[in-house]
């Protein structure tokens, strides 16, 4: 027998949208959204709107935006929608008083097949650490951070040279299909859930920072640092400092070779190629970008750049 649901949806970032989009678009009583506050951004600092507001605002449904959680007029204003049903796609850590308001729980969308890759950067992540396989889950809130137990996971594949920003959007329509799925299993009352069973040493996935990005050229070897640069492009993206400026790293492309070059020598032809000696080969540099200058490949970065360092350091 069908449940009457009434929903809040809570998130901010792109990645929520279609999540957003494909139960509103479903039918489902979306009662309202819970997005991040708007922010300054541009060089004018004009306040700029969430993803996930600007589509509530084009389809007429009621926008919160609390700075604190736990203020205590938030609260009652979402007590007020009386929704049964709370879902979580890319949104802040939720206090206790919220997630456990409404008659049918909360649930969250998150992108790892979890266990693994608990906490902000998943995606990033297993990108980082040369995963061939990730996904989404589904999962029920509770106390402790990305625990809660299991309701469904799919898989996706991450291809060898495929980047972060990819994986990224697979994942996001990945993740659509698995809310509403979860959404209409909530509906017709047959979910069955299973624990978070951790069968070897959990893999973490903390937020990243701007100095972790940094390219460590003396001791990673060529895989990890294709990886490293594919994980963190777009973003935060991977970077190195080139005649005193800081140099953004898109793209790469293996070339395993018994090098005869020093660990971080620059070896190019000054027209078409700029790779690395590391450990393992040359790594070469496909798309990049110098302090106050345009993302550009290689040839077009070369051909405005004459290149006078001869080595990487860390």
């Amino acid at each position: 027998m069908n449940q009457k649901l009434r929903i809040i949806f809570m998130g901010t970032p792109d990645f929520a949208v279609p999540s957003l989009k494909v139960i509103h678009e479903a039918g489902y009583d979306i009662a309202a959204v819970v997005t991040a506050p708007d922010k300054p951004a541009g060089r004018g600092l004009l306040l700029h709107q969430s993803p996930v507001k600007e589509y509530a605002l084009d389809h007429h449904i009621p926008v919160l935006q609390p700075v604190k959680l736990k203020d205590p007029e938030f609260l009652k204003e979402l007590a007020s929608y009386k929704a049964n049903l709370q879902v979580v796609v890319a949104f802040r850590m939720l206090p206790d008083m919220v997630w456990q308001m409404p008659k049918f729980d909360t649930f969250n969308l998150h992108g790892s097949l979890l266990p693994d890759y608990r906490g902000a950067a998943p995606i990033n992540w297993a990108v980082i650490n040369g995963e061939t396989e990730t996904g989404v889950s589904t999962f029920f809130l509770k106390h402790e951070i990305d625990t809660g137990d299991i309701i469904f996971q799919e898989k996706i594949p991450i291809g060898p040279d495929e980047n972060a920003g990819s994986v990224h959007d697979r994942l996001m329509e990945a993740g659509a299909g698995l809310v509403l799925k979860t959404v209409q299993a909530i509906e017709a009352g047959s979910i069955k859930t299973m624990p978070q069973v951790l069968r070897h040493e959990p893999k973490p996935a903390p937020k990243l920072f701007k100095e972790y990005c940094r390219i460590d050229w003396e001791n990673k070897y060529l895989h990890e640092l294709h990886n490293f640069i594919r994980g963190l492009s777009p973003h935060p993206t991977a970077w190195t400092m080139l005649d005193g400026k800081v140099l953004k790293i898109y793209e790469s492309l293996k070339e395993p070779f018994d090098t005869p070059h020093a660990v971080g020598e620059v070896v190019t032809d000054q027209k078409t190629f700029l790779k690395i000696s590391v450990k393992g080969g040359y790594l070469h540099l496909m798309e990049l970008q110098l302090e106050g200058r345009k993302k550009m490949g290689i040839e077009e970065f070369l051909r405005g750049n004459i290149l006078k360092i001869k080595r990487l350091k860390n």
